[in-house]
């Protein structure tokens, strides 16, 4: 299957301001809080998130970081990212075809790989894994039920990230969802990197 291309977002956001329930649902907030959880710093200097759709996690994410770049595809998602989270840099953009200049200590992909065909997802990963600095921290985060729409399942998204040259630090499984951190270089424990091992 391709990527799935803008106008399947824009009718999602089109019949609902909220598709995915982000907002309301209790399953939604706990994984937000495993993901920032299971990030190994404190504090970024620049981050990406792409796919940040209404902004709920990126609201989240922008209080650990100097610098929070995010975007997606959709301009009425972007709209309203920008108004959850001001202290953000929120762009329109289709990945990886507008994939950002620069380098970034902390990249995000939280429930967003799985929309992407062949070719895109190992641009995807390709992009993602050259514009992270040494010592980065990637983390991924997906949905693991299959979605007829979808060209792939989580599963398939976590297998390819564990083919990528980057070191795997954490891994979070359960039935809906799998949660990982990669790092650009050796993986080292929390408790090793402030010196208590």
């Amino acid at each position: 299957m391709n990527t799935l291309g803008p106008g399947y977002f824009d009718d999602l956001y089109a019949d609902s301001p909220d598709p995915w329930g982000f907002a309301s649902r209790w399953y939604e907030r706990r994984k937000y809080a495993l993901s920032l959880a299971m990030l190994p710093r404190e504090h970024y200097r620049d981050a990406f998130e792409p796919g940040c759709s209404i902004g709920i996690f990126t609201a989240l994410l922008a209080a650990r970081c100097d610098r929070l770049l995010a975007c997606d595809t959709s301009a009425e998602a972007v709209r309203r990212a920008r108004l959850r989270a001001p202290e953000a840099t929120i762009e329109q953009r289709m990945i990886p075809a507008q994939w950002p200049a620069g380098t970034f200590d902390l990249i995000v992909f939280s429930e967003i790989l799985y929309y992407l065909g062949d070719a895109d997802l190992a641009q995807a990963l390709e992009l993602g894994t050259g514009s992270l600095r040494p010592g980065g921290t990637l983390l991924a985060v997906h949905w693991r039920h299959p979605v007829a729409d979808y060209p792939r399942t989580g599963d398939d998204v976590h297998a390819a990230l564990a083919r990528t040259r980057l070191s795997r630090l954490a891994r979070h499984i359960e039935a809906d969802f799998t949660a990982e951190v990669y790092v650009n270089g050796v993986a080292v424990s929390v408790a090793t990197a402030e010196g208590l091992t």
